[in-house]
């Protein structure tokens, strides 16, 4: 069996030093330029430059704010990897469609797969509906064409389902631990069932980077398991 590489690009400029901080806040509510010189998805780069040495595709989603830049698509092209859209207004189906059609504009092909932007518990940014609510994105993703959902519960042990010609996993393995309870499933489990079973493994690219022992994690994990695609 194999890892479901999923990585969220939730900020543009990632989250340290502050100013890189406020260029991510300021892009996210308002806008601001895709700036190379000022690190625009910096940490991105490095996590697929980790990805393609590893030959392990992934399934990587973005919001409005984190649109893919040349050198990104370059690294997605050769790693054969899917881009896919991180709902961040899903208030109606009108504004999913949107989104998923701003998406499509930007890269020039279909998009087939999405997550959701957040767990409902907090709202991250002025575009941001907050609720979560899956049952409504598999209508959505069912109704528009697409072939995958990937969910934000925190259990991996459940299991996915199929409806017609989508996919739905509606749990993950979170690397980061401040969404993962680490004393029911630390990385040790994940490397044991993942020999087994198919389970997603989500995280962001800043926060992974920014922690030296789930960079470790993060290559130890690849070094072991072999990774596939949902589409």
């Amino acid at each position: 069996m194999a890892l479901i590489v999923r990585i969220d690009v939730d900020r543009p400029y990632g989250k340290t030093p502050l100013l890189r901080h406020v260029f991510s806040r300021v892009a996210s509510d308002i806008y601001f330029p895709k700036l190379q010189a000022f690190g625009y998805l910096r940490e991105l780069e490095v996590i697929l430059q980790i990805l393609n040495e590893a030959k392990a595709p992934a399934h990587i989603f973005f919001r409005r704010c984190t649109l893919p830049s040349k050198p990104v698509f370059e690294l997605i092209e050769a790693g054969g990897h899917e881009i896919g859209l991180h709902l961040e207004n899903s208030r109606s189906f009108e504004t999913f469609s949107d989104e998923k059609a701003m998406l499509e504009r930007y890269i020039d092909r279909p998009v087939v797969s999405v997550s959701k932007h957040g767990s409902g518990k907090h709202k991250y940014g002025f575009h941001h509906y907050a609720p979560y609510e899956p049952d409504k994105y598999i209508d959505w993703a069912q109704r528009s064409g697409m072939k995958v959902l990937l969910g934000n519960l925190e259990n991996p042990t459940l299991p996915p389902s199929r409806r017609a010609d989508l996919q739905f996993y509606p749990s993950a393995f979170w690397l980061e631990p401040s969404w993962r309870d680490t004393s029911k499933f630390p990385v040790a489990w994940l490397q044991a069932q993942a020999k087994t079973t198919d389970i997603v493994l989500l995280f962001h690219p800043d926060n992974v980077l920014a922690d030296p022992s789930l960079t470790r994690d993060l290559r130890d994990l690849l070094r072991s398991h072999d990774t596939r695609l949902l589409t």
